[in-house]
């Protein structure tokens, strides 16, 4: 069995197993040890995992880190375990503290489901507060599999990690500032842009119609590249429909919504699937707490299809049926929104 075999059977694993774990303890053995042993480590062997290692800090002796991966007779990754319930912080963190007085380059941070992967890219010898890698075993994403597997006992190499954390470090926070810039435009951004294409001075006015301007350019862009994808993307296999049908469910207060990067990337989906049939103007969007509906003419009743994506395990799309029903179908990633393009599009010409 490959390794990407193996950490899907342990995602199946964390979904069949994680509600009877009621301790530290037992999502040690249950989630966190077969993690171990998928990456090719003897979680028997002490010389190799070393449990409840002892990290004496200052006059503070006997104290003890979770588990400790040995490579030539010395520790090399530090493991910090919570209980799977439990959330993934570094403040007043035992890993934290332990790093700097242990040879391990690396830290790891989990509950059994997350894995927050850290190192000294800024200070050495001084844990970085920010993971370079952080893993959802529950939704593992393809470059992921390939950073996790740098970390197997076959391939471990401290040399290559750390070029690769720094890279992974960089890429992600330049990947946040692409996320703010694109939501909404720093002032400093539309600046530099509109210098390009304006030769006036940039007042307060114009530095208002070229911040809309340049809203509008990203959207346009983002939505041509996704119309591209779509043109070349082979057709999916039809999901499998899920045979129960369920009423809207109620919306809620807007404080508690927080639409997400794949809502929106799976709005821009649907909307290059439409621009053929529908103008790009008529179709937005309005996100509620348990599902993202996506409409025509920012109107409720112009409904062209909900998406369920809180789940990272079962994702769905949903489409209004004849009998005013929603109808679901599973899909595994928000790729195959691509699959259900002559639904969407039906859906939308409904009210053309």
């Amino acid at each position: 069995m490959d390794f990407k075999d193996q950490l899907k059977q342990l995602a199946d694993r964390i979904d069949k197993l994680k509600e009877s774990l009621q301790t530290e303890e037992a999502t040690k053995n249950a989630l966190i040890m077969p993690f171990l042993q998928a990456m090719g480590y003897d979680v028997f062997n002490p010389l190799e995992v070393m449990p409840e290692f002892t990290c004496d800090i200052g006059t503070k002796k006997g104290e003890k880190i979770d588990y400790a991966i040995f490579k030539d007779g010395a520790p090399v990754v530090l493991i910090e375990c919570k209980h799977w319930k439990q959330p993934l912080t570094l403040h007043d963190n035992q890993l934290l503290r332990y790093y700097h007085v242990s040879p391990a380059k690396f830290g790891i941070l989990t509950n059994g489901i997350n894995y927050r992967f850290y190192t000294d890219l800024e200070t050495p010898n001084k844990m970085d507060e920010t993971p370079f890698l952080e893993v959802d075993l529950s939704d593992m994403k393809g470059n992921q599999i390939e950073e996790l597997k740098k970390f197997c006992k076959a391939y471990f190499d401290v040399e290559n990690i750390m070029t690769s954390a720094s890279e992974l470090k960089y890429t992600n926070e330049l990947r946040s500032i692409l996320m703010r810039e694109f939501a909404s435009p720093s002032s400093e951004l539309v600046k530099l842009w509109a210098k390009q294409v304006y030769d006036g001075t940039i007042t307060a006015k114009v530095l208002e119609q070229f911040t809309t301007l340049v809203r509008k350019s990203i959207a346009n862009y983002v939505n041509d590249a996704i119309a591209e994808r779509l043109q070349t993307a082979l057709k999916s296999a039809e999901p499998e429909v899920q045979t129960e049908t369920v009423i809207s469910v109620p919306e809620v207060s807007e404080s508690k919504i927080e639409t997400t990067a794949e809502e929106l990337e799976a709005f821009y989906i649907v909307k290059s699937i439409l621009r053929s049939a529908i103008p790009a103007e008529r179709i937005t969007y309005r996100d509620a707490q348990n599902y993202f509906t996506i409409i025509l003419d920012d109107s409720n009743r112009k409904l062209v299809c909900r998406l369920y994506l809180n789940s990272p395990t079962n994702k769905m799309i949903a489409f209004i049926g004849d009998d005013k029903k929603e109808i679901r179908y599973k899909i595994a990633s928000i790729d195959e929104i691509y699959g259900q393009a002559e639904q969407i599009i039906g859906a939308a010409q409904r009210y053309t």
